[in-house]
């Protein structure tokens, strides 16, 4: 299939190319431990989902996992980069490449030692095989760079369709290791730090609760008493300004605080 210089690919090879600082061909052999990087890099899920490594010196998915098949209704081999932006939503595709800009301009920014820090997240509706449309969150971190490059992404893509219907697309920069965080950017805006609404362990709490873990199950995880979590559930519940873990999924998404 030919790259059309009008389309959304071609617009985004160039703002994926800032990443590039040096010119490198990247051939170093793919080494995937998915499950290792998902607990490493505090990636969410809130719904069906699925990995894909992307090469920022190619342009091109090296890796897709097989769940697509239940999320898209395409095999991994039928899917490259240019056929994934085609079927993002028409009206959604100027918020993609806006916020895949925002996030080259940060990126290249950070100093080499945070650049694992941060976790990239935004959301748009993609065309599934049977033609209907859903929408995903589209979380980004950043494995593999150097002082000059950024090589791979990991990219976790999780059905949000249940969580926000519809809506305007949301873009969030999520720090690590106490780095800062930026919720629900404007494109036009300069970056602003977010101020915190939850504790440290209010996050952590919060991203269980998220991903449907009970109370006994929490406490077991993250080494505390089940009061605690009793305690930290109530308290996120009262800064969230909610009244039950429904509303608290949907207002997370909707904020970026995840």
């Amino acid at each position: 299939m030919e790259k059309s210089k009008t389309s959304l690919y071609q617009a985004a090879t160039e703002v994926w190319g800032k990443a590039i600082l040096k010119d490198a061909s990247y051939t170093k052999n793919l080494e995937l431990n998915l499950e290792l990087h998902k607990k490493l890099l505090n990636i969410f899920q809130a719904g069906d989902y699925y990995y894909m490594i992307f090469n920022v010196s190619t342009m091109e998915l090296e890796f897709i996992s097989p769940h697509i098949k239940n999320i898209l209704g395409y095999d991994s081999n039928e899917i490259n980069a240019l056929f994934f932006l085609d079927q993002i939503h028409p009206n959604d595709k100027p918020y993609f490449l806006n916020f895949e800009n925002k996030l080259t301009e940060f990126l290249k920014e950070l100093p080499l030692e945070k650049r694992g820090s941060y976790k990239f997240q935004h959301d748009y509706r993609i065309k599934t095989k049977t033609n209907n449309y859903i929408r995903l969150l589209h979380q980004i971190v950043p494995i593999e760079f150097d002082e000059n490059n950024y090589y791979r992404s990991l990219v976790l893509h999780t059905d949000i369709t249940h969580i926000k219907k519809e809506g305007t697309p949301c873009f969030s920069i999520i720090g690590f290791d106490d780095e800062p965080s930026y919720y629900n950017i404007e494109v036009t805006e300069k970056l602003t730090k977010s101020f915190d609404l939850f504790t440290k362990r209010e996050k952590e709490v919060l991203k269980c609760i998220l991903e449907g873990k009970n109370s006994k199950t929490i406490a077991e995880k993250l080494f505390i008493s089940l009061n605690t979590v009793h305690n930290h559930r109530k308290n996120i519940l009262t800064k969230a300004e909610v009244h039950n873990p429904l509303d608290l999924l949907s207002k997370s998404i909707k904020e970026g605080w995840i």
